[in-house]
C-alpha cells in the first residue's frame, strides 16, 4: 500500500513540474500556489523573479472552527489571501493549483480568492 502512495505522490509531483515550467509569478502578477494535505490548505503568493513569497495564508490562522469541513476551510482560506493581497494593492495572480485536481478544497479556495476580490 505505501507504494501506492509514493507512485501517486511522485505523479502529482510530475505534473507540478511540468505546470510550473509554463506558469511565471511577476512582482505585479505573482503565482497564487497552493498546497493540500488531508487536514489543511495553504496558499502562498510568490514572485518568481526575486524567488520571495510575498503573502501566505492557511487555514491555521482562520479563528474560526470548521470542523472537517475541508470545502468551507479552502474557502476562507482563498477570501483570506485575497484580503491580504487587497492590503498590498495585488488584484491580479496566476493560478499554479500544482498538480492537483480542480475540485473540491483547490476549487473552494480558488472561487473564494475571486469573490474576494483576485482576478485569474
Amino acid at each position: 500500500m505505501k507504494d501506492a502512495h509514493k507512485i501517486k505522490r511522485q505523479k502529482r509531483q510530475q505534473r507540478a513540474k511540468r505546470i510550473r515550467a509554463k506558469i511565471f509569478g511577476v512582482a505585479s502578477r505573482p503565482r497564487l500556489a497552493i498546497f493540500r494535505s488531508n487536514k489543511h490548505i495553504y496558499a502562498q503568493l510568490i514572485n518568481d523573479e526575486k524567488g520571495v513569497t510575498l503573502i501566505s495564508a492557511s487555514d491555521l490562522e482562520i479563528k474560526k472552527s470548521f470542523g472537517s469541513e475541508v470545502v468551507n476551510k479552502a474557502k476562507a482560506v482563498g477570501e483570506l489571501i485575497a484580503q491580504k493581497a487587497a492590503r498590498v494593492k495585488i488584484g491580479e495572480v496566476v493560478f499554479d493549483k500544482r498538480g492537483y485536481k480542480y475540485h473540491g478544497a483547490v476549487k473552494a479556495l480558488a472561487e473564494g480568492a475571486r469573490q474576494a476580490g483576485l482576478k485569474f
